[in-house]
């Protein structure tokens, strides 16, 4: 087991660090370079355990993958080139592999078993089974121990020979860009049109990239459709270059708008309007955040990131904005801390059912490092607290998430804290003590 060991922050944190390249598109990139025709070339690939779970699973579907430093060679076969698995697909701890697949693995002639780590094996997939199942496909799961519900492992497939999925029309009760992906994959191969509508928009780098690779998609507000007729249902190989990952880069900034003095920014974060919705908090709390943009990547605007200590004001979060920033609203409870005044996060409910329960967990880590806050159904009413943070020691729950913003939360306390089973942190951000050391801090391994 790996623990971080924190200590306060007694100097500005500065510098010009990279991230981990965006796992979110590395993982649409790969499922889609593996049904795409000839050989895709995947630049700045981050290999985090997440993305390596979705190539262990390609791969054991006899897809090629070459890797030479962090560029990738991915041998697609087109939308039928998928082989059947000798064995269960093992998604480890990611949500997005499980879910991804399940679309991607509902038109195929074979059935294939998803499975994860007892994390990923608590995780609710009813909600991407039952559309699924809507437009014809097959999807088993076991009972979940809590809720009404089924979660890992999955059984997807077989879809019988001369059977085909049906079109789908599906209305999400939240905005999730794991199911909407999800569908449309399902619906490359559907013999009718596919539609989604959320709530609000989630992040849209399926569209974006499906759209770059000619597939015959629409999407209006937050209503998207994908209608194969007349599509030849060829897709030509990528080549792409993923931009930094801004949810990983959320905690480097809030390390910077939190230890006074500090001026850090973050090279080359993607910066795609649906991502965003952390730096628009940070503004709305008073930060100093700048957004320099340089040009695209992989069909996403990318900038720097630039902040600047800046002492808080509180913010209500909720709305169109959480679906904006469902990864960073842990680390926003970090700024909340350090507000002056009482933060209230509401339309969360979608947090409890990450790798941990966030809401219950961090209302549990801000309250070790002695601020005042109450849980709330769908969030969290957080206290600001001036003075320096209590150290804590903090359980991770094996949530990368939260033992991230356990550590930012460390470096503000008044002597050192320490993160037990923080080797989840390689879920994301392999590199996350180095760089926080590269910028000033004092965090280490033990």
């Amino acid at each position: 087991m790996t623990d971080l060991l924190v200590e306060p922050a007694t100097r500005p944190l500065v510098g010009s660090v990279p991230v981990p390249s965006d796992k979110s598109i590395g993982h649409r990139a790969l499922l889609l370079a593996a049904i795409a025709t000839g050989r895709s070339r995947i630049r700045r690939f981050s290999f985090g355990e997440d993305n390596v779970s979705t190539m262990g699973a390609l791969r054991a579907m006899g897809i090629g993958i070459d890797e030479v430093d962090a560029e990738l060679a991915v041998v697609g076969g087109g939308l039928f080139g998928l082989q059947a698995a000798a064995g269960p697909l093992d998604c480890g701890n990611s949500g997005t592999t499980m879910r991804l697949l399940a679309g991607l693995l509902a038109a195929q002639p074979f059935a294939t078993t998803l499975v994860g780590d007892a994390s990923l094996s608590r995780r609710p997939m009813m909600r991407v089974a039952r559309p699924l199942r809507a437009r014809g496909a097959t999807i088993e799961g076991a009972a979940h121990p809590s809720r009404d519900d089924i979660t890992a492992p999955l059984t997807v497939g077989p879809l019988p020979e001369r059977t085909f999925l049906r079109e789908l029309e599906h209305a999400s009760d939240v905005a999730s860009a794991q199911v909407k992906s999800a569908l449309l994959l399902s619906g490359l191969y559907a013999h009718g049109k596919t539609f989604v509508h959320e709530p609000h928009l989630s992040r849209d780098h399926t569209e974006r990239m499906m759209l770059a690779l000619g597939v015959p998609l629409r999407a209006v507000g937050t209503v998207v459709e994908l209608d194969p007729s007349g599509w030849s249902g060829v897709m030509p190989p990528l080549d792409v270059e993923i931009p930094g990952d801004l949810s990983a880069a959320a905690f480097v900034l809030a390390a910077g708008l939190l230890v006074p003095g500090s001026r850090v920014t973050v090279r080359d974060a993607g910066s795609n309007p649906t991502r965003t919705g952390f730096v628009e908090i940070a503004r709305d709390m008073g930060g100093r955040v700048a957004v320099e943009p340089r040009g695209d990547m992989a069909g996403e605007p990318v900038g720097h990131i630039h902040v600047e200590y800046t002492p808080l004001r509180p913010a209500r979060i909720g709305g169109e904005l959480v679906p904006r920033a469902v990864d960073e609203i842990p680390i926003a409870c970090a700024l909340a801390a350090r507000a002056s005044g009482t933060t209230v996060i509401r339309d969360a409910a979608e947090l409890r059912v990450k790798e941990s329960d966030r809401i219950a967990t961090m209302a549990g880590v801000l309250r070790a490092f002695g601020v005042t806050c109450d849980e709330l159904p769908d969030g969290l009413e957080i206290s600001g607290r001036a003075a320096p943070l209590e150290p804590a020691e903090i359980d991770s729950r094996g949530d990368h998430r939260i033992a991230m913003t356990a550590a930012i939360l460390g470096l503000l306390a008044r002597g050192p804290s320490v993160v037990r089973d923080a080797a989840c942190v390689a879920t994301s951000f392999p590199r996350f003590a180095g760089t926080l050391r590269a910028l000033g801090a004092n965090v280490r391994a033990v």
